[in-house]
């Protein structure tokens, strides 16, 4: 079994790793105390190990998980907020060439929950071509109750999601489990607690059958079937129009207070 770390400063673990085994690559985030935000050094290593993995002939599929309680619980707020201030963020890849790595890469990405996942976690799951999650995960998009807008996680989202339950929890951004998730089409399918593991290895037996050239060609014809978003042609625009939206709200004064009131643990100031 090979094993591979990004980059990393002498004073620095990695928080994200790589391991191959048995012709699948397992990419983890590693960041439990900042329930796997996407820091600057998370998506840093998540973008090198997606490109390690799509680049490695021996590898014909990619598992995305995390460790402790949490996937993904999206942005990290902090780092947002000092950028918005000016301070100086070491420069990482933006989420929307992540996704790209995921949705237009060769190699199809198997997200493999291991709990709870919100906001640009969630786009992760929906950029996936296959996600399981057990039936304890929950979900949701948290952007409208901090002042911003689901912008840029919307592109992978509203390929996967029904356009009633996407409206739903985009405009309220309540919880929804595993099993609401499923019946969305957010995710493949809700696991009961304890039988990832197990659901997983049958999963992966099926992609380690297939022939490797069929395989990728395959996933790219699933996109090419694909219409609005999912169409490879159109998510480079969408990511740029989103991008744009996404940058507009998260520098506004509702966003400022969210995010304090998010830190403070406190309502926000428009709640009732």
């Amino acid at each position: 079994m090979m094993q591979s770390q990004p980059p990393q400063s002498a004073d620095e673990t990695p928080l994200v790793h790589l391991t191959v085994d048995r012709a699948i690559a397992t990419i983890t985030l590693d960041s439990p105390t900042n329930r796997n935000a996407l820091s600057a050094r998370v998506r840093t290593g998540l973008s090198s190990a997606l490109t390690e993995a799509m680049a490695d002939d021996k590898v014909r599929a990619i598992v995305l998980t995390g460790t402790g309680p949490v996937f993904c619980s999206g942005m990290d707020l902090k780092e947002v907020g000092a950028a918005l201030r000016g301070e100086t963020i070491e420069p990482a890849p933006e989420l929307p060439d992540i996704f790209e790595q995921i949705m237009g890469g060769p190699k199809p990405v198997v997200a493999a929950l291991n709990g709870v996942a919100r906001a640009g976690g969630i786009g992760l799951v929906a950029a996936a071509d296959i996600a399981l999650a057990p039936e304890s995960a929950t979900f949701a998009f948290t952007e409208v109750r901090i002042g911003v807008v689901p912008a840029i996680i919307s592109v992978p989202v509203a390929s996967r999601m029904h356009s009633r339950e996407l409206g739903r929890y985009f405009l309220t951004g309540e919880s929804f489990d595993a099993t609401a998730a499923a019946t969305a089409g957010l995710i493949t399918r809700a696991v009961p607690d304890g039988g990832m593991e197990q659901a997983v290895e049958e999963l992966l037996q099926g992609l380690r059958s297939a022939a490797p050239k069929a395989l990728s060609r395959t996933k790219q014809l699933i996109g090419e079937l694909g219409d609005g978003a999912a169409a490879p042609d159109r998510r480079v625009q969408s990511f740029d129009r989103m991008g744009k939206l996404s940058a507009e709200f998260f520098a506004s004064e509702d966003a400022a207070e969210g995010r304090k009131a998010f830190f403070e643990k406190r309502a926000p100031r428009w709640a009732r």
